[in-house]
């Protein structure tokens, strides 16, 4: 990845929270190594050769936090790869123990900031990409800290192959203005919604994250947005 690259957008946030726990930390200095994609090598031509299971595609989640959907969704689609992104070291750990306890053999991991991992993917090498709860950055003067940003969607054009679907979601009505009016302004991207219901409830399988939880007990409403690659 280009310096300039690498210089367009970087990490905000929390790397560490709580120490962790024996066993976590145990997981990140053994299983992590093993599941950890190697972006200092070129990327394979063939991305299902990641994985240790027979994979048919290969699905991208950024920022899974503690790792409940990613982990829900390599159970029930054992034919998809997952490569999953986090750069917060606790939801790592946990996302650690529950493919342990699982099995898993379908789930990639990268532990940084999304931005790296998206350069060195090649071209249309995914099926899909999801953004569940993103960081919306409130504050007017903090905006430019949203992950999504037209320069972003380019890339993630870039990686998704056409027929592709990119689901995004948010429970900040301001930051899924800010998602749509961008994506409806990139050529390459096509909302799929036909009817008010299309934005207002999830998608098929969707797997609710304590975070969505949460903010469905405060009574914030979430919004499902989804982009067909064209």
């Amino acid at each position: 990845m280009s310096s300039n690259l690498q210089q367009s957008r970087a990490f905000f946030g929390r790397r560490k929270g709580h120490k962790l726990r024996p066993r976590q930390a145990q997981l990140i200095d053994a299983l992590l190594p093993h599941l950890a994609i190697d972006i200092a090598r070129p990327a394979p031509a063939d991305l299902r050769t990641l994985f240790a299971a027979p994979v048919a595609n290969v699905a991208l989640d950024i920022g899974f936090g503690g790792g409940e959907a990613l982990i829900a969704q390599a159970k029930a689609s054992p034919t998809t790869g997952f490569l999953g992104v986090e750069p917060f070291i606790n939801g790592m750990a946990k996302a650690l123990a529950g493919i342990e306890s699982g099995g898993l053999r379908n789930i990639r991991l990268h532990f940084d900031d999304a931005v790296s991992l998206i350069a060195w993917l090649p071209d249309a090498a995914l099926t899909r990409i999801e953004l569940v709860h993103p960081d919306p950055w409130p504050k007017r003067r903090h905006w430019k800290r949203r992950f999504v940003q037209d320069e972003m969607i380019a890339r993630l054009a870039r990686i998704l192959r056409c027929g592709g679907e990119l689901r995004f979601v948010t429970d900040v009505a301001d930051y899924a203005a800010w998602t749509l009016l961008r994506f409806l302004r990139c050529e390459q991207f096509q909302w799929t919604a036909q009817c008010a219901d299309d934005w207002r409830k999830p998608w098929p399988n969707f797997t609710p994250t304590r975070y969505h939880a949460k903010a469905a007990r405060e009574a914030r409403a979430s919004c499902f947005l989804v982009f067909r690659r064209v």
